[in-house]
């Protein structure tokens, strides 16, 4: 049985696709009195220029599910919005810094207070950071951050059916595959309503397109059983006459996500050595684009992470 397996930190791509189509269904779903406040009627724009700037003062490497927002309050002020999509499953000891450092380093270039939110994606009930916090002999720093838990939503199966947001489809897919790491036949068994529901939904075609797309990202399954899952939805549209997604389009949307995540990948190394080894590192960026294929760029990012000086990555690479 071949296999389309990911690790949970290759989820962030379809994530961050979502909250640039979807960016006021996203604060909706998960914080309702911030999505009051914006006044929508004026758009949002994307920071990511800004965001990788403020990522390399931090110093803390760019994850690629990070997005920077400039929304526009009902009071007619503007205001930045940093969303932060945890992936990883296990407890990270500084992850409340990195938040933090965020802050500090956009303050620091922008001199523009920014509101960090984070979605948290991993199945460890009990890890629920929301501040950060550092002192001694009474001078203290601090940050207080929103968070939302995707585990809170695993056994609300019936009403996330039932919601009309967007990302109420996107969650379900989530908690599904996280339900589903070691059982793939239920996950292509619990595939195919979740996708059939976008259809329901009064959205456009292209809604429904960029969500197909995101939610077959997530739930991906071994080739065999993809097939499976294809041919049903090929049965549904016959019968239901929706095609919404033809045989062409999967293939470029296929196409699409290998070149997606192998951008990702590089941008992520390129931030990796000019974090740790500064402009020198980053002339080895040349090098590593020569590497051809993702899993070889994945194991090249592994690497880095721990390597120690410039010269092992010089070896690494010649």
């Amino acid at each position: 049985m071949a296999k389309r397996t990911r690790k949970s930190d290759e989820f962030d791509s379809p994530w961050k696709d979502a909250l640039q189509d979807f960016l006021p269904a996203f604060i909706a779903f998960f914080f309702g009195d911030i999505h009051a406040d914006i006044d929508w009627s004026r758009g949002y724009a994307s920071l990511d220029k800004e965001f990788q700037k403020i990522a390399r003062r931090a110093k803390v490497g760019k994850r690629l599910a990070d997005k920077l927002f400039k929304v526009w309050l009902n009071d007619g002020s503007e205001h930045w919005l940093l969303i932060h999509i945890e992936i990883q499953g296990d407890y990270e000891k500084e992850f409340a810094k990195r938040m933090f450092d965020y802050n500090c380093a956009a303050r620091q270039l922008y001199n523009n207070e920014i509101v960090s939110v984070t979605i948290l994606c991993d199945d460890r009930a009990d890890w629920r950071p929301t501040q950060y916090v550092s002192g001694r002999w009474g001078c203290e720093m601090s940050l207080t951050f929103r968070s939302a838990k995707l585990l809170d939503f695993a056994d609300k199966t019936a009403d996330l059916e039932a919601n009309d947001n967007p990302f109420a489809a996107v969650v379900l897919a989530h908690c599904k595959t996280m339900e589903t790491k070691r059982d793939p036949a239920t996950r292509r068994e619990w595939k195919l309503p979740v996708v059939k529901g976008l259809y329901r939904r009064h959205w456009s075609k292209e809604d429904i397109r960029k969500l197909f797309n995101v939610i077959d990202w997530i739930m991906t399954l071994p080739d065999d059983l993809d097939a499976e899952f294809y041919e049903e939805i090929d049965r549904y549209h016959e019968e239901s006459k929706m095609e919404y997604i033809s045989g062409i389009e999967r293939r470029g949307m296929q196409k699409g996500r290998e070149q997606g995540h192998r951008k990702g990948l590089v941008e992520g190394i390129a931030l990796a050595l000019d974090a740790k080894f500064g402009p020198t590192g980053l002339r080895l960026l040349r090098k590593v684009r020569t590497l051809d294929d993702v899993k070889t760029l994945r194991k090249f990012a592994r690497f880095l992470k721990h390597a120690e000086t410039l010269d092992e990555v010089r070896e690494y690479l010649s």
